[in-house]
């Protein structure tokens, strides 16, 4: 059983900057690409970032290239998303995620472990 806990979200004026973080355990770490996800208010849950099992490839989403960048640190079980230059429409709850080794990235059925989620509010 893997588990995925968030933290690191809270309230942040636009233009500010939060690091997200997700502790794994349960599972072995490197094995398995790991995403962010996101899902606002009265919207879809949305795919943020995706990071290779290495660390070596990143995949982010149009919304938040040059904003946000993904990042992982396998010794540590960690996987980290680095916001900066906050926009309202960042507004969401924030999930990091296990890819199950099949799918594409940004496909919702791809994942098969979800954290629980922290919430980031940016206000304008």
């Amino acid at each position: 059983q893997v588990q995925l806990v968030e933290s690191g979200g809270g309230l942040v004026q636009a233009g500010g900057s939060l690091r997200l973080s997700c502790a794994a355990s349960g599972g072995t770490f490197s094995r398995y690409a790991m995403s962010w996800f996101r899902q606002a208010p009265r919207k879809e849950r949305e795919f943020v970032a995706s990071i290779s099992r290495s660390g070596g490839s990143t995949i982010h989403a149009d919304s938040v290239k040059g904003r946000f960048t993904i990042s992982r640190d396998n010794a540590k079980n960690m996987v980290y998303l680095q916001m900066n230059s906050l926009k309202p429409e960042d507004t969401a709850v924030y999930y990091c995620a296990v890819h199950s080794g099949s799918g594409y990235y940004y496909d919702l059925v791809s994942y098969n472990y979800w954290g629980q989620g922290t919430q980031v509010t940016v206000s304008s």
